[in-house]
């Protein structure tokens, strides 16, 4: 018996699954969530053998949600359901230490196959979400990932300095390097070329 909980936004998605998983596989779902905050209730109240998390999610998305749970529970294994496979996303997945990308398109049986490869200590990868994942053409460094990220979020160069626990210089000059590098003219127009280019 393996136990997870169920987060994603889309109500017709994670009713379905939390319908169709169990009957396909020895699975309990202890608890649904709607966004990230929710996932991240749920799963230190339940203690899920397995989370099954969507990436993207409004507010609180599927990785700053695994980044507050991996905080207390280090060890919580965790199933990554993705639609877009950004490289920079999966990257920042994979650091977190997700051990698990399913496309949001797989099969229920396929899924609950996946669920029990990771509650034995291994690792899944779908091969379409690796292969988005190899083709990587970001010349952002990581720091500058980071800062261009806080900045899509509205924060300033102060907020973006003391959320990284970085000086306030620092970030500036990440940011121009960043707008050298994406060609571009404010912090705010480089975020937007970076997201738009699947690097953040």
């Amino acid at each position: 018996m393996t136990t997870i909980v169920l987060a994603d936004d889309e109500a017709l998605l994670r009713k379905a699954l939390a319908a169709l998983l169990p009957l396909e596989g020895d699975i309990t779902v202890l608890a649904e969530a709607e966004d990230g905050q929710d996932a991240v209730r749920a799963t230190l109240r339940h203690r899920p053998d397995v989370l099954v998390i969507d990436l993207e999610m409004p507010g609180t998305d599927g990785l700053s949600a695994v980044s507050a749970i991996r905080s207390v529970r280090p060890n919580q294994v965790i199933l990554m359901l993705t639609r877009h496979a950004r490289p920079g996303v999966l990257r920042r997945a994979l650091k977190l230490g997700v051990q698990g990308f399913v496309s949001k398109s797989a099969e229920p049986a396929h899924i609950t196959s996946v669920i029990a490869i990771l509650h034995e200590g291994r690792r899944w990868i779908d091969p379409d979400v690796s292969a988005r994942a190899l083709i990587d053409d970001c010349p952002l460094t990581d720091r500058e990932t980071d800062v261009l990220r806080a900045t899509a979020d509205g924060y300033s160069a102060a907020d973006i300095a003391a959320q990284l626990h970085l000086a306030e210089g620092t970030v500036r000059n990440y940011l121009s390097n960043a707008m050298r590098k994406t060609q571009t003219q404010t912090r705010h127009e480089a975020a937007r070329y970076a997201r738009e280019h699947d690097w953040l």
